[in-house]
């Protein structure tokens, strides 16, 4: 049997099916917003790279023990193709995962989810309270604040940034441009 491949709207079905709270949508509309971002500077498959963005944690809210694992057998059920399974898989590598990211989707993914935190985490404090005026030198600041947004991996992202070959300030910077594109959506748009 072919792999099903599946449609914005139909992953978004899914994400709804597992993700009541409005936090982890949010989140994962503005991973989704990210990895389309990335996707056009790469001249990559933006609707691939925006469904694995927005269904990257699909299992996190019913199965937080088994986050990045029972995702595998949701996705496999329902006859995803493999790539994408691998690819949501791989952003948990170290954390929850032994799927180290090789494909440069799949390691633009491991880079940005936790930073996509960070920057929310600081948009919020602006008096905006708007992605849309976040600048890449507000975010350094808030990175060097260790108890400020305490559960994003800093290590992660400092990784991903690495393994995409990218400076870290470029990587905020573009993820930041990618996260102003869907402000509204992610309720960043503040004041502005």
């Amino acid at each position: 049997m072919r792999p099903m491949i599946p449609t914005r709207e139909e992953a978004f079905e899914l994400l709804k099916e597992y993700n009541k709270n409005e936090a982890l949508i949010r989140h994962a509309l503005a991973v989704e917003g990210v990895m389309v971002h990335f996707s056009e500077l790469f001249g990559e498959d933006k609707e691939k790279w925006g469904i694995i963005g927005l269904v990257h944690d699909l299992d996190y809210e019913m199965y937080p023990e088994e986050h990045c694992k029972k995702v595998k057998e949701i996705l496999t059920e329902r006859n995803w193709p493999e790539a994408y399974i691998r690819a949501i898989v791989s952003h948990g590598w170290k954390l929850c995962s032994d799927v180290e990211p090789i494909e440069r989707m799949e390691k633009v993914l491991y880079a940005i989810d936790e930073l996509t935190g960070l920057i929310a985490a600081t948009a919020l404090m602006r008096p905006s309270k708007s992605i849309l005026d976040t600048e890449v030198k507000s975010v350094k600041k808030k990175w060097k604040q260790k108890g400020f947004a305490a559960g994003v991996n800093r290590e992660v992202i400092e990784e991903g940034a690495s393994m995409i070959g990218m400076e870290l300030d470029a990587v905020i910077e573009e993820t930041i441009k990618g996260m102003q594109k869907v402000s509204e959506e992610i309720g960043l748009k503040g004041d502005l």
